[in-house]
């Protein structure tokens, strides 16, 4: 095997395996409540968990920021400020944390305002709201610790995290739901449960593997105003980014719901299939990004391109076995989904829409990771606020004449236009990344 896809497939395996879980538990969590009798308890999960994937998606750059710039420090072999970006990405996260429990009540209103569920799903969602925003401290600093982790190259601590903190949840959820009769506040708790355990697992391993970093801490460099300066130049295009994702899913949840309870629950067991495609591609984008970083701060362009044209084959190869899968296997898999034959049978009208995803968001989501490594975060920026323009344009056109399918072929053209805007850009960012 050849030197760059060994080190891209020892960094993605892992993220493969720990992003995995996170639908692949979306996806027990939709099974759990798709044996309750009714598609509300579905349509309460996709409005709650949308709730929680926009506030948590909003501040992914804690995540992705920091993986980043830890990255770049590494390969420059700049210990001090690589333990000054976990410090500052996880003091800020705390702060956002506090801010997200104080103003909870009117978050929930706004968000569940525009999605517009119906009454009875409203009230479920309430509930599952209610609990899981207690989670938030837990899983922001643990989006930086992440991040981080990443960026030192090791994606086997998230991998171990994420797998560690998924089973408990499923556990815990299962426990509450079935063994003590609870509904959604089961899911809700249980959901609690497993990201407070996550973080501490994290924090071992932190302890465990990086405990001697600690000396190189200079606390009058933390918040050494040049490179807040450029933390905060990095992560507010990232902030802006996420909007604009934020947007476009928001509006696709809102565009079922008011299409009713059948085409909502449809949905929302379609995009946990997208969702499983983009986690598992995300694994190579956080080898992307680590190894990108890497060779940025080295200032390696020729390890580099290597790395990126092996990229490129592994998702190729990826997204093509899901197209395949989603095709020949979608039916069965909704039905291991859920019971509700309706439900089943309005999935499977748009299951195609949701199966040319892996094809159609390839590129977006490896170069994603590129763009994120070099933190050419004004670029990514770029692609996206084109690219949900296009989905609303689209959809504004097609809905009156295709509804739902008008929907899923919006969404698509959206994955697609963003790998065209950063395949553009690439030649950009490497002349500025590489300057010798």
């Amino acid at each position: 095997m050849k030197l760059r896809d060994q080190q891209i497939l020892n960094l993605a395996l892992p993220s493969i395996l720990s992003n995995i879980t996170v639908p692949l538990l979306g996806l027990v969590d939709v099974a759990i409540v798709g044996h309750m009798g009714s598609a509300n308890y579905i349509g309460a999960i996709a409005v709650g968990g949308m709730a929680f994937n926009i506030i948590y998606w909003i501040f992914a750059f804690l995540r992705m920021g920091t993986s980043g710039l830890t990255s770049q420090a590494l390969g420059r072999r700049d210990m001090p400020e690589v333990m000054h970006i976990l410090l500052r990405s996880i003091s800020i996260g705390i702060g956002i944390a506090f801010l997200l429990l104080v103003l909870q009540y009117p978050m929930r209103e706004l968000i569940y305002r525009i999605i517009s569920p119906e009454a009875e799903v409203y009230q479920l969602a309430v509930t599952y709201y209610n609990i899981c925003i207690w989670g938030a401290p837990a899983m922001l600093t643990l989006n930086s610790l992440t991040g981080w982790f990443i960026g030192m190259q090791n994606t086997r601590a998230p991998m171990v995290v994420a797998i560690a903190q998924n089973i408990i949840n499923i556990i815990a959820s299962v426990t509450l739901v079935f063994g003590l009769g609870m509904k959604v506040e089961g899911v809700a708790l249980g959901t609690v449960t497993a990201q407070y355990a996550g973080l501490f697992i994290g924090i071992g391993f932190w302890l465990r593997y990086y405990l001697r970093l600690r000396k190189f801490v200079m606390p009058h460099a933390i918040w050494k105003r040049e490179e807040v300066v450029r933390f905060f130049n990095v992560n507010k295009h990232i902030f802006l980014r996420t909007f604009c994702l934020v947007a476009v899913m928001l509006y696709f949840t809102s565009a079922g719901a008011r299409q009713g309870e059948l085409i909502l629950a449809a949905n929302t067991i379609l995009m946990e299939l997208y969702l499983l495609v983009s986690y598992v591609m995300d694994g190579f984008a956080f080898a992307g990004e680590a190894l990108g970083g890497r060779f940025i701060g080295a200032q390696n362009r020729t390890a580099f391109d290597e790395m990126l044209r092996r990229l490129v084959f592994w998702s190729l190869l990826v997204s093509l076995l899901f197209t395949v899968v989603y095709f020949f296997f979608g039916h069965g898999i909704l039905t291991l989904l859920t019971n509700e034959q309706e439900v089943i049978t309005t999935a499977q009208t748009y299951l195609y829409g949701a199966a040319f995803v892996a094809i159609t968001g390839a590129a977006a989501f490896i170069l994603d990771g590129i763009f994120i490594g070099a933190t050419a975060t004004r670029d990514m920026l770029l692609s996206v606020f084109l690219s949900t323009l296009l989905f609303f344009l689209l959809y504004f056109l097609l809905r009156d004449t295709l509804g739902n399918h008008g929907l899923w072929l919006a969404y698509n053209a959206y994955l697609a236009f963003r790998g065209v805007v950063l395949y553009v850009r690439l030649p950009h960012l490497k002349s500025q990344a590489f300057k010798v």
